[in-house]
């Protein structure tokens, strides 16, 4: 990685680089960034964990380029001189193809992807492309980022923790790299107590902390292991805000903070936010270790150029899990959503044994809205968890109104005289010069002597949803009048918008429904005493108490699959054709998630100065299952990536706590009056069990070589391939459906299919009985009905299944192995789109 010098010159004078300058307001329009790959293999494949032998791939393109380019001695992951070595490859290529011209290179992928970023004009990134040396040249693309009780919802006191021998060792030796926007040294979630000595950094850990003065020397410890960021991409676009989005591992947003905190946080950490307490907050894996890079920022998002840097560089650190709390902005284009560098650059991760969990996307709930696409990709979307903060507000009528807002009630026993900011406006104040006033934001505009005491009424409208007003600010308004509390109403053209619990120094709520807040609006009009004939109010007639919503409230119901989440099925190109793929993976809790929050974060508002947040989002699922990742990752340290994946996809739940299936909301407006049974589009295997996880029985095994034969195995893939990974493809007629998944995804079924699948026991010897329910519309039959196997032996499952009807409608099923001895269940979900009960090629 470029010093941290080079890239603070590059803020402060213009983009410089020994073999050119360009600086940015001189620049040609038609510079962009283009992620440039070599066809010479990346050093992670000669790297010592490497897989030993080949399939139907080989490593690199013959003649005389394979020989120059191998490397010429052992390498070790961290090897400076190799890297600086492949630097300077890089730069010859950049001198030879570009003589005399003025470009910039931004990154050299050493590790994961052999090749660099450069900013460049469409015309050079043409000569580039035409190099006997260049594999690929891609356009560079934006990316975006799509708790105090969640590890008892989880059950992770009793039962996890318990197995890895207690919260205060659960997840050590285990190294969690967070690609996001950095995150918050000084937070309690991070600190490590001085006294304690046995809690070493991973010996296979090598990453470093950047020292800035915003990141000061000594912002890492023994829990935080690493920090850097990247930005040189945003950098040369000049939209990168020193000041704002701070050129360090600082978060000044919230978002990565909190998502770190949620895998890894400290145990037992107060969680004080707008001065109550709600609990103590605990990450999944509490003695797990963070790295951080920073390829997020708060002013633009990111771009692949930098998160697919910090990727590669979270590998050659020795992360053992990369967790992204992040999406593409747009669906890859070409032949397959997999072959895009972030995706090709985690195969490679996953190639050195990393296990990569990336949120499914909040663009929920239309069909084929996921955005994490590959099989060897963790992907997790969104569910609610059993508790929930309500409040409401009990009318003089006696009619009680439901609303949101982590705030304290009014007296017991006592109403409120309600009075509108509108009907409290000063002398020099109308709704013509201010048509925002009813949003109070300035205190200055309103009467005190008819709102002290009382419960100020305020609309919120879109402007609160786009940060030109804030709640924070209208209860200051409020306070500065000295009301008893203040009631929002929304306005009728904020339509559908989902709001999560705000915390309230004083008595308030928001009536987040629009129906209700007409209600209550009627009720509060029609108590209005005006005069006869100047209709100027004479007494504000309407009362009210506010009950409060600091205390939580539990339901059976959870978990449900949140409107926002993403849907599959998984797409397999930009014409939105169907993988084979199963996607998502499952579901974690990802709504009302109460996580760290960065001192100076600013991606909400609300929580603007306070340690703790509430947050919801695919974002917050995530790290969930980074965490419990980690726990199984410490339990069975010789487990594959996809053994990890395998052992919390077949162990998920499929009910909720009453016993009852999972529900999947399916509107974005009144969410829990649209929702049906999920289907495996909407959960995958189901919602984490994060104590069956740790003992799953068997296990689904994929490696390196059944990715690259699946990849090669698309039609028209070979070149691409060849491009992103050094490795010619053979004859590959495997699909999707024939990889070792725990699922079985059919996009198209003609008449019928036979699919196989092995199972590798990891426990004591058992017995196990097979059993399943076939879609609708396909018969299913499964050889063996039974079987016996050994601890370390594997047995392969076929799985015939039969169209028995036309239709292109999906519909679902599931095999389940039973355990006899162990009592241990394997729970396989089965999804099949198009059926053709006859051959229909021919019509």
């Amino acid at each position: 990685m470029e010093s941290v010098y080079w890239v603070h010159l590059m803020v402060v004078l213009c983009l410089g680089t020994f073999m050119g300058i360009v600086c940015q307001d001189g620049a040609d329009e038609n510079t962009a960034v283009y992620i440039v790959t070599l066809k010479q293999t990346p050093t992670s494949h000669y790297y010592g964990e490497l897989r030993k032998g080949t399939n139907v791939f080989r490593h690199g393109v013959p003649g005389k380029l394979d020989r120059l380019h191998r490397p010429r001695r052992n390498i070790s992951r961290s090897d400076p001189h190799y890297n600086s070595y492949i630097s300077r490859v890089h730069d010859s290529l950049l001198r030879r193809a570009l003589r005399g011209e003025q470009y910039l290179k931004l990154y050299s992928y050493h590790y994961l992807i052999n090749g660099f970023a450069v900013f460049v004009t469409s015309q050079q990134a043409e000569k580039l492309a035409r190099r006997r040396e260049v594999a690929n040249v891609v356009l560079d693309f934006s990316v975006r980022t799509a708790t105090t009780h969640t590890p008892q919802f989880l059950g992770l006191p009793q039962g996890a923790w318990v197995q890895e021998g207690g919260y205060d060792s659960a997840g050590e030796g285990i190294v969690i790299g967070f690609i996001d926007t950095g995150i918050d040294p000084t937070h309690p979630s991070f600190a490590v107590d001085r006294s304690e000595v046995a809690y070493p950094v991973p010996a296979h850990f090598s990453g470093i902390c950047e020292v800035t003065p915003d990141f000061p020397s000594g912002s890492c410890n023994r829990k935080l292991v690493g920090a850097r960021h990247f930005a040189a991409s945003a950098i040369t676009r000049g939209i990168f805000n020193a000041s704002q989005d701070y050129a360090s591992p600082f978060d000044g947003d919230g978002h990565g903070t909190h998502t770190a905190s949620i895998a890894a946080g400290n145990h037992g950490i107060p969680v004080v936010v707008a001065g109550h307490h709600f609990g103590n907050a605990s990450g999944m894996a509490p003695r797990a270790h963070i790295a951080v890079y920073k390829a997020l920022y708060k002013s633009f998002g990111g771009f692949a150029a930098d998160v697919v840097a910090a990727i590669d560089q979270a590998a050659q650190d020795g992360v053992d899990i990369v967790s992204l709390s992040i999406t593409p902005n747009r669906r890859p284009p070409g032949i397959a959503t997999f072959f895009n560098p972030i995706d090709m650059a985690l195969l490679s991760a996953v190639k050195a044994g990393i296990f990569v969990v990336q949120a499914a996307g909040n663009t929920g709930p239309s069909p084929k809205s996921v955005s994490s696409f590959s099989p060897w990709i963790f992907t997790v979307g969104a569910a609610a968890h059993d508790r929930a903060y309500s409040n409401s507000i009990v009318l003089g009528n006696n009619v009680t109104i439901p609303g949101v807002g982590l705030a304290p009630g009014t007296h017991r026993g006592r109403m409120y005289t309600l009075v509108s900011a509108l009907h409290a406006l000063n002398n020099d104040t109308t709704i013509a010069n201010d048509m925002y006033v009813g949003e109070c934001q300035d205190s200055s505009s309103l009467k005190q002597d008819l709102v002290q005491g009382n419960l100020l009424i305020c609309s919120y409208s879109i402007r609160f949803v786009l940060g030109l007003s804030t709640i924070k600010q209208a209860l200051q308004t409020a306070k500065n009048l000295s009301a008893a509390g203040v009631v929002f109403y929304m306005d009728p053209f904020v339509i559908g918008f989902q709001l999560n619990p705000i915390p309230m120094k004083m008595p308030g709520i928001i009536i987040s429904s629009p129906d209700d807040s007409k209600i209550f609006l009627q009720y509060y009009n029609h108590s209005l005493e005006r005069d006869g004939s100047t209709k100027e109010i004479v007494k504000f007639g309407a009362a009210a108490s506010i009950s409060g919503g600091l205390k939580p409230n539990y339901s059976n119901s959870a978990p449900k699959v949140m409107y926002y989440s993403a849907r599959g099925p998984d797409p397999e190109d930009s014409f939105l054709d169907d993988a084979d793929i199963m996607k998502p993976n499952l579901v974690a809790p990802g709504n009302f998630i109460w996580a760290a929050w960065s001192s100076l974060g600013t991606d909400s508002v609300e929580f603007l100065g306070e340690n703790f947040a509430m947050m919801s989002g695919t974002s917050m699922a995530a790290p969930h299952i980074s965490g419990l990742a980690a726990l199984i990752k410490q339990k069975f340290p010789k487990f594959s990536p996809s053994a990890i994946g395998s052992a919390l996809s077949t162990t998920a739940s499929l009910y909720n706590r009453n016993g009852g299936p999972i529900m999947a909301q399916r509107a974005y407006a009144n969410p829990d009056l649209n929702q049906s049974p999920a289907t495996p589009f909407d959960m995958g295997s189901g919602f984490v069990n994060a104590t069956a996880a740790l003992d799953p029985g068997l296990i689904f095994d994929a490696s390196y070589d059944d990715y690259m034969s699946f990849l090669c195995g698309i039609n028209g893939s070979a070149p691409m391939v060849l491009n992103y990974t050094g490795e010619m493809c053979g004859v590959s007629t495997m699909n999707g459906t024939d990889l070792n998944l725990p699922s079985i995804t059919i996009a198209r079924l003609e008449q019928t299919r036979t699919v196989q699948r092995r199972v590798t026991n990891v426990d004591s010897n058992e017995t196990y009985i097979v059993g399943w329910s076939a879609p609708y519309g396909v018969s299913v039959n499964v050889v063996p009905t039974h079987f016996f196997i050994a601890c370390g032996e594997t047995q392969t499952l076929t799985v015939t299944l039969s169209a028995t009807m036309n239709s292109s409608a999906a519909s679902f099923g599931r095999i389940g192995l039973f355990g006899k001895e162990g009592g241990h269940i394997v729970n396989i979900p089965v999804a099949v789109i198009f059926k053709a009960k006859y051959n229909n090629t021919n019509r």
